[in-house]
């Protein structure tokens, strides 16, 4: 069910000095900054050859990245997001499964334009898990 790994995402303390880390430590693609207000974060994409990095960062003040970076002032990684054919449909199917998806369980649109899930971590080893429609 589930295709290519989409990102990997870090939330981080300080959006410019991770994306000037990225970009100049690393030699990385680092795009613009982009504020997402329906999921509370400004995200940065890093684009690599076969994947991306998406860094976090809180914006509003019932951000759940701000939740995360209170208790890993540090930050960390957040979740990976894998991509899927049909949302819907692999929502449905999980669900068969009892794996649990958070918020009220219908897809929104996420940072690339297209419908994401978060799946809760207590059902996959502890990490959270976005899906991206394909």
């Amino acid at each position: 069910m589930i295709g290519r790994l989409n990102h990997v995402a870090i939330a981080v303390p300080d959006l410019e000095a991770a994306s000037a880390q990225y970009r100049d430590a690393l030699g990385a693609n680092v795009g613009a900054p982009q504020d997402e207000p329906d999921h509370g974060v400004t995200v940065v994409f890093i684009e690599l050859p076969n994947t991306k990095i998406e860094l976090l960062y809180p914006l509003g003040d019932n951000s759940p990245i701000q939740a995360f970076l209170d208790k890993n002032p540090s930050g960390g990684i957040h979740h990976v997001c894998y991509e899927v054919d049909d949302i819907l449909a692999a929502r449905d199917h999980l669900k068969s499964t009892g794996a649990r998806v958070l918020g009220d369980g219908n897809p929104k649109i996420g940072a690339h334009g297209k419908p994401v899930l978060f799946l809760h971590p207590k059902d996959f080893n502890g990490t959270l898990v976005e899906l991206e429609e394909a």
